[in-house]
């Protein structure tokens, strides 16, 4: 059998961290339910290695409350380096679906993103990585391991990311 090392950082990154995120697909009439309490997993994901690599970072939501949640729509997802941030696009041709998870159920959506050339002129040196999931107003706050991001432009990464879905989906 072979092991698996993980560096320290990506195990840290793959912990889970709480977040309140309930409710609809971001419109405010949606029901709230104060029970739901979503733990969010980032990575460790299938990394870019090399410049114009594409890489994949899967996000896994579980809800750990005794409520359901409620997602319809596409996290919103930024990358910054501390003093500038770059928000990732919706991935096109991708239509989103109302998911509920009841205790223990778990949903993910994926950010894909090519690596940027270390230094270059097209590349964000992102740092950390935003989240606001749909119907939540607060973003939460991950490391960012995975190597600098290629930018289509000054403002605009070569990213995107999927709306949420059932996990396995």
């Amino acid at each position: 059998m072979r092991t698996l090392r993980l560096p320290l950082a990506v195990t840290a990154l793959a912990a889970a961290l709480t977040l309140t995120a309930c409710g609809g697909g971001g419109d405010d009439t949606a029901e709230k339910d104060s029970a739901c309490s979503t733990a969010v997993e980032v990575g460790p994901g299938n990394a870019a290695t090399t410049a114009g690599d594409t890489g994949n970072v899967p996000v896994t939501l579980t809800n750990n409350g005794t409520g359901t949640c409620v997602f319809e729509g596409f996290p919103g997802v930024e990358l910054t380096d501390g003093t500038t941030s770059w928000r990732v696009a919706e991935e096109k041709g991708t239509k989103p679906v109302k998911v509920t998870l009841h205790k223990d159920e778990t949903a993910t959506f994926t950010l894909t993103y090519v690596r940027g050339k270390a230094g270059g002129s097209l590349s964000a040196a992102a740092k950390t990585l935003k989240i606001t999931l749909p119907g939540a107003d607060d973003a939460q706050s991950h490391r960012w391991t995975f190597g600098e991001v290629a930018l289509k432009d000054a403002h605009t990464p070569d990213a995107s990311v999927s709306p949420v879905q059932v996990a396995g989906d």
